[in-house]
């Protein structure tokens, strides 16, 4: 991973066309290889920082300072060509960035074996569960090794079994990966179990109430999600949420 993949956001304010102020005066420093989750009440502009993080958003007042790393985005909906496999779902990517056949056939293999699905490549998405289908978004934006990893949601949509058990194979992939890795969400136990820090979010205009760090090392067993210091800290950031949207 590069050393140029850290995030730095000085007062950072949108401002719409519409005169809708979304964010004001966000500062946030995200050091290179760490994974922060952002959570807060819904329309308090979570995603439009992560879009601001990203380079698809520019901000009106302040700057969002990154690395020249190659990022990756991973959607709620994951996003994949129906008319392609799997295994041609993960090398899109690849073949944008015009990466010889020998590369995409040895990467390709090795991101699917990662997320499970090396013996589904021939398969096509309706064929798959909707958590195989994350499991395939996410493999492609792991494709081409990223610097940056930002999710928005990306777990929203399944069952809650299927999303702890795909939150444990995120943090080993994370992990693996080496890269700087954001994540946007609304679960609270989601983003204190994935991340070493949680900023709790304020509506009316978007802004940062409190950054919290998380104890717990890697990697994380799931008996961690019922252990006393989890439950505790867990209802600490709920609290500061509930108390954030009457700021």
């Amino acid at each position: 991973m590069s050393d140029g993949a850290g995030i730095t956001l000085d007062g950072v304010t949108k401002r719409y066309d519409n005169g809708l102020l979304a964010l004001e005066a966000v500062d946030l420093a995200l050091p290179a290889g760490s994974f922060t989750s952002i959570v807060g009440p819904s329309g308090c502009g979570k995603s439009t920082l992560l879009r601001i993080i990203a380079g698809m958003v520019e901000p009106s007042e302040g700057q969002c300072r990154r690395g020249t790393g190659m990022p990756a985005f991973v959607f709620q909906e994951p996003a994949l060509l129906p008319w392609r496999t799997v295994d041609g779902n993960v090398r899109l990517l690849m073949e944008l960035e015009r990466w010889k056949p020998p590369e995409q056939d040895a990467r390709a293999t090795e991101v699917l074996r990662q997320v499970g699905l090396a013996d589904f490549g021939h398969a096509y998405p309706h064929e798959l569960s909707g958590g195989m289908r994350m499991r395939l978004s996410l493999a492609r934006a792991l494709a081409l090794r990223p610097d940056l990893l930002l999710l928005d949601e990306p777990l929203a949509a399944v069952d809650e079994l299927t999303r702890d058990l795909l939150q444990e194979q995120l943090s080993q992939l994370w992990r693996q990966a080496g890269c700087t890795g954001v994540l946007v969400t609304h679960n609270v136990q989601e983003a204190l179990f994935l991340s070493q820090r949680v900023v709790v979010m304020a509506p009316r205009p978007g802004r940062v109430v409190q950054v919290f760090d998380v104890p717990f090392p890697f990697p994380r067993a799931p008996e961690l999600r019922a252990s006393p210091a989890f439950a505790a800290l867990s209802g600490q950031v709920s609290a500061t949420l509930r108390a954030s949207t009457t700021i």
